[in-house]
């Protein structure tokens, strides 16, 4: 890791901070792994593999831990958000 990794956790939006994104490595906040193809910036569910790096190996559960070396932070990623809040702007933007 050779620059300061820092982002959401993919599912409950906590705060990441670098030793959080180990191989083995769980979000402080709700314990799911780290290191996971949904944290990564290159994750991309409209490309093969769901992956935006061409060379990168398939992994097919991308919400568990992998040795994927091309795996970068995704600087926002996650929920990261109250969905009781985004229930209530989408019915004020079309008024339900």
């Amino acid at each position: 890791m050779s620059y300061n990794m820092q982002g959401n956790c993919w599912h409950c939006g906590q705060a990441l901070q670098e030793r959080d994104y180990a191989r083995e490595g769980a979000c402080p906040g709700c314990g799911r792994p780290t290191h996971v193809c949904y944290n990564c910036r290159f994750h991309d569910p409209a490309r093969p593999n769901a992956c935006a790096e061409p060379v990168a190996d398939p992994v097919s559960d991308k919400a568990r831990a992998n040795f994927c070396g091309y795996f970068e932070a995704r600087a926002q990623s996650g929920r990261g958000g109250d969905d009781q809040a985004l229930r209530q702007a989408a019915e004020d933007l079309f008024d339900l």
